[in-house]
């Protein structure tokens, strides 16, 4: 009998520690930020015009945009011309891309204030949030272009050594099984075994 009050004296403290832990969100914490929905990179990401990871479409599929392009311009051997175009393009994405980011955040603001006011009915939900995707949708269009602007100024070749350097292509999943991954599970979850 001592030892399972003993037992039980010691486990206690852990069985509420686990029952205090399971009921908290996996959210905790993001109250506190300025706008729920965004966090700090993310702000800094959309303010400075980063592509937010909105062109992977793009990217993923062998258009290369013209960020990664400029930082591998000289291992792509792009010439002077190519970069003077390609630089072009960037700048004009990163000012659209910065105002489009903006209008995003603010779109964003609008439907925090909302909810922090109390207030908000159905039909102002819809209205803030057609806003905010309409926003959203702005700045993946500009990302998404830019993408169709660069292939035309690029060798077949080039395109080739972009998707090369940034390690697409590189073959399936299924080839192998990274270190430290179950091999069963990751051709279960990568669809080696269809």
């Amino acid at each position: 009998m001592k030892r399972i009050i003993l037992m039980t004296a010691l486990l206690w403290p852990v069985a509420l520690s686990a029952q205090d832990h399971a009921a908290h969100s996996a959210y905790a914490g993001l109250e506190s930020r300025e706008i729920k929905t965004l966090s700090d990179t993310d702000l800094d990401d959309l303010r400075r015009g980063a592509g937010w990871g909105l062109a992977l479409s793009a990217e993923l599929n062998g258009v290369p945009g013209p960020a990664h392009l400029l930082e591998l311009k000289d291992q792509i051997g792009l010439n002077s011309e190519q970069v003077a175009a390609i630089e072009a393009i960037f700048d004009a994405m990163q000012r659209e891309a910065q105002a489009a980011g903006d209008r995003f955040i603010e779109a964003e603001a609008a439907i925090e204030a909302a909810f922090r006011a109390g207030d908000l009915g159905s039909e102002d939900l819809r209205a803030l949030i057609d806003a905010s995707a309409a926003a959203r949708a702005e700045l993946r269009f500009i990302h998404l272009v830019r993408h169709l602007e660069t292939p035309p100024l690029l060798t077949e070749g080039q395109i080739a050594r972009y998707n090369e350097l940034r390690g697409y292509g590189a073959g399936s999943p299924c080839d192998a099984v990274p270190e430290g991954h179950d091999p069963a599970m990751w051709r279960r979850h990568n669809g080696c075994d269809d």
